[in-house]
């Protein structure tokens, strides 16, 4: 698939328009997560393994894992992680950054992989990027083994007023000025938009809920910009 100049996704999401959308960014992709973070994102990073807990011999999916850079940290763990990513020009580059890996092309409502097969299912950040998230959450549950765990480490909602007003003038103002000097400027204007339209903790805990989530629990990260969400299969 070849990405377009430009190119971005809206909060419709459809599918061809966000892997295109990120096939436009792949490159430099890692650093600007660096960059828009100020660098929190690997503190982030370390509480999601640490929330899935991977261990030698385990079997783990890492859905819209991009170029495989928190697929490689659970690997370290012994376990045997699958990298998943819509955007084959993710999935290209990824390749590249991490060899060791067995990158899939997957779409997160159409899992190649049979009912049980995984002991953990993880996403991270790309949820909200998926159409029908309510879709997502029910095949996650599917390729999950009965006792087994999902993880979603996802941008949420501020729990302080007064620094969520602060968080949501950085979203609209200084992220779309500092993301020129990406590859894809406009892609980041779509980053700032669909985090803004993203549910709350709560919302979120209820839609795995529905999915058939048990147990569902969340941690909140930098004042609630990011939660870890965690839940069990049966």
């Amino acid at each position: 698939m070849q990405s377009e100049p430009g190119r971005r996704a809206t909060l419709d999401k459809r599918r061809n328009d966000v892997a295109a959308m990120f096939d436009g960014v792949a490159r430099r992709y890692d650093l600007f997560n660096d960059v828009l973070s100020i660098g929190q994102v690997r503190r982030w990073r370390r509480a999601t393994v640490e929330a899935i807990a991977p261990g030698p011999g385990q079997r783990i999916l890492d859905l819209a894992a991009g170029t495989g850079t928190s697929s490689a940290v659970l690997a370290e763990r012994g376990a045997y992680v699958v990298p998943s990513d819509i955007s084959l020009g993710m999935l290209r580059q990824g390749r590249v950054q991490q060899p060791g890996l067995d990158f899939v092309a997957g779409d997160a409502l159409a899992l190649p992989f049979p009912d049980d097969t995984f002991d953990a299912v993880t996403i991270s950040y790309g949820l909200r990027n998926v159409e029908r998230t309510l879709a997502a959450l029910k095949e996650m549950h599917r390729v999950t083994k009965p006792g087994g765990r999902v993880v979603i480490a996802e941008f949420s909602t501020p729990v302080n007023k007064l620094f969520g007003h602060v968080y949501t003038n950085y979203l609209v103002a200084a992220l779309p000025t500092i993301a020129k000097l990406s590859s894809n400027p406009v892609a980041y204007g779509y980053l700032a938009e669909s985090i803004l339209a993203w549910p709350d903790q709560q919302g979120l805990a209820d839609l795995m809920a529905q999915a058939g989530w048990q147990g569902v629990e969340w941690q909140d990260h930098a004042g609630g910009i990011v939660a870890l969400h965690r839940g069990w299969k049966r």
